[in-house]
């Protein structure tokens, strides 16, 4: 395997910048440019460029082999973060028997080497984008390896259970001296509720990594853009007192307690002969309607405050800055009145939902999730039917095993691994 290298910290002027060196020839390389290291090292050296002038006093660790990220041999250059400095040891390495890493190489040989599990190398990618708490907090239980730990602990309960139907293949033609159907269906049964429950939660988790949605909804004039405005802390909508003038859905991202949510502006809902303001009518409505929590400024709040199927609906009186006694469900862009009780409605809801959601973040999770219920409940349809062949059955186990498989990057998952890894800076 070639030995490659790359900047691992970020680019530009810092104090500390940091490059590594992966591969069997990785210590051999920079002893030549004067990093002379032991398998697993640690000492201060001075690396020199092809003239034998001082390119920079460094700090140099080396991680030997399945002591490293990689699970190879591995050596960083700790330089001062001069860009200069930099790229003259990035054009020192690039003269010697090591090539640039491509985007996510690192990360993907400390898979191949089983360092990581394909799950964690997800976490590992939505750690590095996590701007918020929750979204740190889920991405370092998938890169600490949960989600692997749980579908190891299925598949040793689908082996076992696969296990004790293929032994009844030996006594085909007679009776089987015990009667495994029972233990294989408890063993079926606990799986399958856990699949199905993870499989339910991955929405709830995505949104966690993409972000809630919160839409503003309401007739025009309601005071969605200056609430809009309030909650953003700057003009990130245009306010008038003409109708209409919102046209686009208008999104702002914050920090809620921990969450990451975007706030969308919709078009006030109104007839209008106007073309694009219907057309951005209705696109307020597929935005509002596919929204967590929707919002919905109102003059006169309703007697019936229907729930929508999909979300949380809050309703409450716009424009309190201008009653003298403003109701406890009132709110005001321009004063931030009832701004505290309606940020900790929909954090409180979110939090909720959030409660009854489990480990897995991907769309990608919830297929091989989904796809291994459908095998089990054929499992299990064919245990409580008579007569059907355990080879059958077997079958429906391995293909359940195979589903799980692909969640931790055992199986299927090439087709997968060129857009995970794209998504990674070149160090990393």
């Amino acid at each position: 395997m070639d030995t490659i290298f790359a900047l691992a910290s970020a680019a530009g002027k810092a104090g500390v910048s940091i490059i590594r060196i992966s591969g069997p020839d990785a210590l051999s390389n920079c002893a030549v440019m004067g990093a002379v290291l032991d398998q697993h090292d640690r000492r201060l050296v001075k690396l020199t460029s092809i003239d034998g002038s001082l390119i920079d006093l460094a700090f140099a660790i080396s991680f030997a082999p399945r002591r490293s990220f990689t699970g190879e041999q591995v050596v960083e250059l700790h330089t001062h973060g001069s860009p200069a400095i930099v790229t003259a040891v990035l054009d020192r390495l690039s003269n010697l028997d090591v090539r640039l890493a491509e985007p996510g190489e690192f990360t993907r040989r400390a898979m191949e080497n089983g360092m990581l599990d394909l799950a964690q190398v997800e976490g590992l990618a939505d750690l590095i984008d996590a701007e918020t708490e929750s979204q740190r907090r889920q991405a370092v239980r998938i890169f600490q390896g949960a989600l692997g730990d749980l579908a190891s602990g299925w598949r040793l309960s689908l082996v076992r259970a696969a296990a004790l139907l293929e032994a009844t293949i030996d006594f085909v033609d007679e009776d089987v001296p015990v009667d495994v159907y029972p233990e294989v269906m408890t063993l079926i049964g606990n799986v399958t509720n856990q699949v199905r429950y993870e499989a339910a939660g991955v929405r709830i988790r995505e949104r966690v990594r993409d972000g809630f949605e919160v839409a503003l909804v309401g007739p025009p004039n309601s005071g969605k853009s200056t609430l809009l405005n309030r909650l953003a802390g700057r003009e990130a909508a245009i306010t008038s007192d003409i109708a209409g003038t919102t046209r686009d859905v208008i999104e702002v991202k914050m920090d809620l307690n921990g969450l990451p949510i975007t706030i969308l502006d919709t078009a006030g809902l109104r007839e209008s002969d106007d073309i694009l303001e219907g057309i951005g009518i209705e696109r307020g409505k597929d935005r509002a309607l596919a929204a967590d929590v929707r919002i919905h400024l109102l003059d006169d709040l309703p007697i019936n405050n229907d729930q929508s199927v999909f979300g949380l609906d809050l309703y409450v009186k716009s424009k309190a800055d201008l009653e003298s006694n403003p109701i406890d469900q009132a709110v005001s862009g321009v004063t931030g009145y009832g701004m505290d009780h309606l940020l900790d409605q929909i954090s409180s809801y979110l939090r909720e939902q959030l409660a009854g959601a489990g480990i897995a973040t991907h769309t990608r999770h919830q297929m091989a999730l989904e796809a291994a219920a459908v095998a089990l409940d054929s499992v299990t349809l064919g245990l409580n039917a008579v007569n059907t062949p355990v080879d059958l059955l077997a079958e429906d186990l391995r293909i359940a095993i195979r589903s799980l498989d692909s969640l931790i990057g055992r199986v299927d998952v090439e087709n997968v691994l060129g857009e995970i890894f794209s998504s990674f800076c070149i160090g990393k």
